[in-house]
């Protein structure tokens, strides 16, 4: 093998790989759905196991974490703005706290989701809910949250407001 010879092939790989690492510097480029209804998962129930942290209930001390699970049944598809990618729908479930007995949180809240792009997406939900358990009682709810989409059947939800937070997994069966 000739000495011009090996300068090419070792020109060529040094192209290659500056190349490939051009390539994989690019910023990723996820193209917007907001404006285009309809254009997101197509679901009527979206399943949500998750764990939750925060709680304050009545009497007792604050923080603490749980179990929950949250259920959300859509009921408007195009949402309250018809000209953009947004769902409305009613959450409700239940969170397990211990704070030395057992309190259970069962909110009730109105979920108004945004559709970002094909993967990500935002909601935000105000409503309600009450204790069950030694600290009974109601309160008003909020939460913000988003959502990533692995898959039309899987994704990963954050959730923050009040009373609570909780990252858990979204099924779309």
């Amino acid at each position: 093998m000739g000495r011009s010879s090996l300068v090419v092939r070792r020109t060529a790989l040094v192209f290659g790989v500056l190349t490939a690492g051009v390539r994989a510097a690019r910023p990723a480029r996820a193209a917007s759905v907001i404006r285009q209804p309809g254009q997101h998962v197509d679901y009527s129930f979206e399943a949500e196991p998750h764990l939750s942290f925060g709680l304050n209930p009545p009497g007792r001390a604050p923080g603490g974490a749980g179990l929950g699970f949250r259920g959300t049944v859509e009921l408007v598809d195009p949402g309250f703005v018809k000209t953009i990618n947004d769902t409305i729908g009613i959450g409700f479930g239940a969170e397990v706290f211990s704070f030395g007995s057992s309190v259970v949180w069962v909110p009730v809240v109105m979920q108004w989701n945004f559709w970002l792009t094909e993967k990500w997406s935002v909601f935000g939900e105000p409503g309600g809910g009450f204790y069950l358990g030694n600290a009974s009682g109601a309160r008003p709810a909020f939460y913000a949250g988003g959502r990533y989409q692995f898959s039309d059947s899987l994704a990963l939800t954050l959730r923050a407001g009040f009373p609570a937070l909780s990252v858990g997994v979204s099924f779309f069966p």
